[in-house]
């Protein structure tokens, strides 16, 4: 029976796990939300909690309690001078998982890690720029010409210069075909 054993080990040696969860926590610390699979998110989310409880404290020492676990100086900053206050009445539940469904190479169930009290990030921004980017890349559509007026056809023209005029009918070039990334006799 596995009474009193929270821990979610994913597969990983203590030293790994340790590393992987520290890393996912900075990561949701600097983005506000990240997308991982669903076990992973299960796991990381008492670590950001806990981490955010030390920013509410706010001490010396729970700062360097919260460097020795997340050893980014940079993530451990931001927790403690804005993620924490903004979580400040709360009690508790500062993260929010959102579910996305399966992953399509391994059907791994995925989801959203989140902050709760977070300053809302618009992504929709990106999105209309790489549309509008898009858009400047695109070749812009050539007037079309002007029909000229038709100079009348002369009859007296040779049979030679209007054999030359007409585009030669095209043969069609042969398939190049690849065989298991084997390079063809032909090439």
């Amino acid at each position: 029976m596995r009474h009193q054993k929270k821990t979610l080990k994913l597969g990983r040696t203590a030293e790994h796990r340790k590393a992987l969860l520290a890393n996912q926590v900075c990561s949701l610390i600097e983005h506000r939300r990240i997308k991982t699979t669903l076990a992973k998110a299960k796991a990381v989310r008492p670590l950001a909690e806990r981490m955010v409880t030390l920013g509410k404290n706010g001490s010396i020492h729970a700062r360097r309690n919260a460097l020795s676990i997340l050893r980014h100086k940079d993530a451990v900053k931001k927790l403690f001078d804005e993620i924490a206050p903004a979580s400040s009445e709360r009690n508790g539940g500062y993260t929010r998982i959102v579910r996305l469904g399966q992953r399509k190479s391994d059907s791994a169930a995925m989801a959203f890690i989140e902050w709760i009290d977070a300053v809302k990030v618009v992504e929709e921004k990106p999105a209309e720029e790489k549309k509008a980017k898009r858009k400047e890349a695109e070749p812009k559509p050539k007037p079309e010409k002007k029909a000229k007026p038709e100079e009348p056809k002369r009859e007296e023209a040779p049979a030679k210069e209007a054999e030359s005029e007409a585009p030669a009918p095209e043969e069609p070039k042969p398939k190049k075909r690849r065989w298991f990334g084997r390079k063809s006799k032909e090439e």
